[in-house]
């Protein structure tokens, strides 16, 4: 496994999907890779694994608007289910491992591959191009897109994952936040120009991301205060401990980093 990966993931060897990481030279590779490499996995998982068709407690939107310019086809959830057996929809390209609850009102967009024995609460909306671990937790009115969750992370209530990597063990508060859209321009703000690529300083040196959009790398076992934001472009070292209502700008935090303050009584 690549060394750039050493001060956030301890458990990386654990992940089903740790093949996403090989060969990496920048933290959000396996970012760049997701979207091709999702569909490939799910032609895998259908092949190599016993499986059912959704069928009772879902509802299949296929659903195309604005003469094609947006689909919106998923998977709407309309009533308490737990898997007993991998659950798979080729239509839809959603896979939900053996275990996994789903709670009322969830929306799936595919493509989603969603581990075992996860919970995926009342509210969460996944908005396509997400993979997890198992033992996960998405829960209500979190929101997730084009992002990466390993075992046993929560991300239990109001959150916001975009375009980020949230290792294993990560605990984020309520109303915790991953923004991964910087601020434009008002000449960003016209159709015709596209957003420029995040920028990171890094030991004197400027990185060029080369994405518009970049949320954050969460090291393992990284607690994540309620209300806390990180910056777009920030990347949490494992065993950190962001403080609630906290703004984290974006830059490299080595692990075991505290950042923001406690008010005293």
């Amino acid at each position: 496994m690549s060394k750039i990966f050493q001060d956030y993931f301890d458990h990386l060897n654990d992940f089903g999907h740790k093949d996403l990481f090989q060969n990496s030279n920048v933290l959000w590779e396996p970012l760049n890779r997701l979207e091709t490499y999702l569909p490939k996995l799910l032609i895998q998982l259908q092949s190599s694994n016993s499986w059912e068709e959704l069928k009772t407690g879902f509802k299949k939107s296929l659903f195309q608007a604005r003469e094609g310019k947006f689909k919106e086809s998923c998977l709407i959830i309309e009533d308490w289910f737990e898997a007993k057996t991998s659950l798979f929809s080729p239509a839809l390209g959603v896979w939900i491992g053996k275990g996994t609850i789903l709670e009322p009102t969830a929306i799936i967009k595919g493509p989603a591959v969603i581990g075992e024995v996860c919970d995926v609460r009342q509210g969460a909306y996944i908005r396509g191009n997400v993979l997890t671990g198992n033992n996960c937790v998405i829960g209500h009115a979190t929101e997730v897109k084009n992002s990466l969750l390993m075992n046993h992370s929560e991300c239990g209530h109001f959150n916001y994952i975009g375009d980020s990597i949230v290792g294993s063990y990560v605990n984020m508060g309520a109303g915790s936040k991953l923004a991964n859209l910087q601020f434009r321009s008002l000449e960003e703000k016209k159709e015709e120009n596209p957003i420029r690529a995040i920028m990171i300083k890094h030991k004197g040196e400027i990185i060029d991301s080369q994405r518009p959009k970049l949320g954050a790398i969460i090291g393992d076992n990284v607690e994540l205060g309620c209300n806390a934001v990180t910056f777009p472009g920030s990347f949490v070292g494992k065993g950190s401990i962001i403080y609630p209502n906290s703004s984290l700008p974006k830059g490299f935090y080595p692990p075991g980093t505290t950042f923001g303050k406690i008010s005293k009584p």
